[in-house]
C-alpha cells in the first residue's frame, strides 16, 4: 500500500513551531466554545464566535477554504456524528453537540475537535456521558501508539482496542465508524494519509521524526453505519443514536509527542497514558 514514494515527511523545527501557532489558536478557540456553549444559544452562535476569535488572532477560518462550505465551524448535534452545519437550531439542556474547528495561520494549519453536554455533565445522560468519555479516552490512545520508527495505522488498533474495552467495562455497545478517517495535516488541513481510527489488516507508512496527524474517533451508541442527510454535508447515524467526536492534530518527535491542538500542548493527557511528552518550546 505504501511503497518507497508514499513515505511519510516530517516536518521542520521551524515548521512544527508554525504549526503550534495554528495549533495553539485552534485550542483556545475551542476552549473559549466550550465555557460559552449553553442552553438556548443556536449552533450559528457558536460558530460566529468562533470565527470572531480566529479572525482576530490573525488565524483564517480554514474550514471556510473548503469548496462549498461556508461556516467556521461542524457543529453536530446528537444523532449526528460529523459535518454537521452552523444555523438556528436551539441546543437544549441535555443534547450533545460535538465542535470541530480548524484554523490556517501563515500558512500552517490546525484541526480539532470536542464533544460535550449541553448544560454540563449534570445534565447528560448516563450513556452519553460514558460515550464521550470513552470516545475521549479512544483518542489519546491513538495518539500515544504514535512514535517514531513505529507504524501509522497502530493509531486504529489503539482506538478499536480502547473502545472494545470501555464497551465491556461499560456494558454498553459501541460502534466505530469506518467512513470517516484522521489524516495529515500541515500546508493543508487535509493531506495524506488517511488515518483509519479503527483495526485495519496494513500496517501502514512507518511514523518519522516531525510527522504531523490528525487523528480523529467518531463513536455512537449503537450501529456504525451513516448517512448523508440532503444537504450533503451532515452525517448521522443510520438507526438514530447519538455519536461522539473528539480530535486533535499531533507531531510525533524522536522525543515523544506533542499535541499542537491541546492548550496545554497535551503534556496533562498523555503522561496520563504514559506516553512522552516533547514539545520544542517550552512555553508550550
Amino acid at each position: 500500500m505504501f511503497g518507497r514514494r508514499n513515505r511519510l515527511q516530517g516536518r521542520t523545527d521551524e515548521q512544527l513551531l508554525l504549526m503550534r501557532e495554528a495549533g495553539l489558536l485552534v485550542g483556545r478557540t475551542l476552549e473559549l466554545l466550550a465555557a460559552e456553549v449553553r442552553p438556548g444559544m443556536t449552533t450559528l452562535e457558536l460558530d460566529r464566535l468562533a470565527e470572531d476569535f480566529i479572525r482576530s488572532n490573525g488565524g483564517i477560518p480554514n474550514f471556510q477554504l473548503v469548496p462549498g462550505y461556508s461556516h467556521t465551524l461542524c457543529t453536530s448535534v446528537n444523532d449526528e456524528v460529523v459535518h454537521g452545519i452552523p444555523g438556528p437550531r436551539v441546543l437544549e439542556v441535555g443534547d450533545i453537540v460535538s465542535v470541530d474547528c480548524g484554523a490556517e495561520v501563515k500558512g500552517w494549519n490546525g484541526d480539532a475537535a470536542f464533544t460535550a453536554v449541553v448544560g454540563g455533565r449534570e445534565a447528560g445522560r448516563p450513556e452519553d456521558l460514558a460515550l464521550i468519555d470513552a470516545t475521549e479516552a479512544s483518542l489519546y490512545a491513538g495518539i500515544a501508539a504514535m512514535q517514531v520508527g513505529g507504524r501509522l495505522f497502530a493509531v486504529g488498533d489503539a482506538v478499536e482496542a480502547s473502545i472494545e474495552a470501555a464497551a465491556e467495562r461499560d456494558g454498553r455497545v459501541y460502534g466505530v465508524i469506518d467512513e470517516y478517517v484522521g489524516h495529515g495535516i500541515g500546508t493543508e488541513m487535509h493531506m495524506d494519509p488517511q488515518i483509519p481510527n479503527y483495526a485495519v489488516r496494513e500496517t501502514g507508512p512507518k511514523l518519522v521524526d516531525g510527522f504531523t496527524g490528525a487523528i480523529e474517533p467518531m463513536v455512537t451508541l449503537g450501529g456504525a453505519d451513516t448517512k448523508v442527510l440532503g444537504d450533503d454535508w451532515t452525517v448521522v447515524t443510520l438507526d438514530g443514536t447519538r455519536a461522539a467526536h473528539w480530535e486533535h492534530s499531533v507531531a510525533v518527535r524522536e522525543a515523544g509527542l506533542w499535541i499542537l491542538t491541546a492548550v496545554d500542548g497535551g503534556k496533562a493527557a498523555l503522561e496520563a497514558v504514559g506516553a512522552a511528552y516533547a514539545p520544542l518550546d517550552a512555553t508550550a
